[in-house]
């Protein structure tokens, strides 16, 4: 008998185990449905057996509308996603705030003060290929600042949060001063820019965007057992041995360099570090690697279907995927707000 109860016992772990993982497989399909979605929708709508002739031919017209057109900038869009997605991931694990994000710490306006500023000073002189460099330069910046004025023989939580906000808003004046001075065409760009858009992106764009997060990735790697445990209090944390300042600095630089990355080249799309996450955890309860891949998958699938909504939707014009996804966000953000307040 017990040995039938230990049998039973064992294949309900497992059961528990692998639950979550099979989400996470469906979710990642959910990923491939939406590719092939963005790959087939536009101005020239391809059916499969066309999408699957055009894959095959890539010097075929379709070929190249698929290759060179539509699948980078889906990737581009899906990278972008994905990269918010784990941002918010790892800052609401160190905040142990559910509306924590990279808007929220002063990442997007950073971003978005420096690449204004790139556009109304130098963008004339250096062209637009520097504009990554200057916009992750300023999210890693304004993270800089807010960890400084924070800092009190330590940083807490709460203080970065407040301290992250107070930031935001006076870099987002900043950014709103730049754009009265600045003449109308370089006002122009930045609005999109600001917005949020994959729009031209391109297979360079995404080779170097997968390098940087690749990269970020790599850092991460031994810095996940300490994101779990992020969320447990100072004093437990440093009871079991957890150097609790050095590890939520560490993780706090990584969010803020990977959500750097992903708005240096798909602009200022807000929304999808807070999103995504919160999606990861109603499917995959408990923090672990699945839930952080569902985080992942999640982001990359909002900010694929907003930039498909947006250049299919409204043809002839390609509207910006910023757009829906700020439409999304904004009433989910007022929600969690308000059970926040309950």
């Amino acid at each position: 008998m017990a040995e039938i109860q230990a049998l039973r016992l064992g294949r309900f772990s497992r059961a528990i185990v692998w639950r979550p993982w099979w989400r996470v497989v469906m979710a990642w399909g959910v990923v491939g449905v939406a590719l092939a979605g963005c790959l087939s929708l536009g101005k020239i709508a391809l059916t499969p057996p066309e999408l699957l002739a055009a894959l095959s031919a890539p010097l075929s017209d379709t070929g190249l509308i698929v290759w060179q057109l539509r699948l980078p900038r889906t990737l581009l869009a899906a990278l972008v996603g994905g990269a918010l997605a784990l941002s918010g991931w790892l800052l609401q694990q160190v905040m142990r705030n559910p509306l924590a994000s990279p808007d929220t710490l002063g990442v997007t306006s950073g971003a978005s003060a420096a690449a204004v500023a790139y556009f109304s000073l130098l963008a004339a002189d250096l062209g637009h290929a520097w504009l990554p460099l200057a916009a992750a330069g300023g999210a890693l910046m304004a993270v800089g600042i807010v960890y400084w004025l924070a800092w009190q023989q330590g940083v807490t939580p709460l203080r970065l949060v407040l301290m992250g906000i107070g930031l935001s808003a006076l870099l987002t004046a900043a950014t709103t001063f730049l754009l009265v001075s600045s003449p109308f065409s370089t006002t122009l760009s930045a609005y999109v820019w600001l917005t949020g858009s994959v729009y031209g992106g391109n297979w360079s764009e995404v080779a170097r965007l997968s390098i940087g997060l690749a990269l970020a990735l790599v850092a991460m790697a031994p810095l996940v057992r300490y994101a779990l445990l992020a969320a447990v209090d100072d004093a437990l944390a440093v009871g079991i041995g957890v150097r609790v300042q050095r590890m939520r600095g560490a993780l706090t630089l990584l969010a803020a360099v990977i959500a750097g990355l992903a708005v240096a080249w798909g602009g200022a799309i807000a929304f999808v570090g807070l999103i995504a996450p919160h999606l990861a955890r109603r499917l995959v309860p408990v923090p672990g690697a699945a839930q952080i891949v569902m985080a992942i998958a999640a982001g990359a699938i909002v900010v694929m279907l907003a930039d498909l909504v947006g250049r299919t939707l409204f043809l002839p014009l390609d509207l910006p995927a910023g757009i829906f996804v700020a439409a999304i966000g904004a009433p989910f953000f007022l929600m969690l707000l308000i059970r926040q307040v309950r």
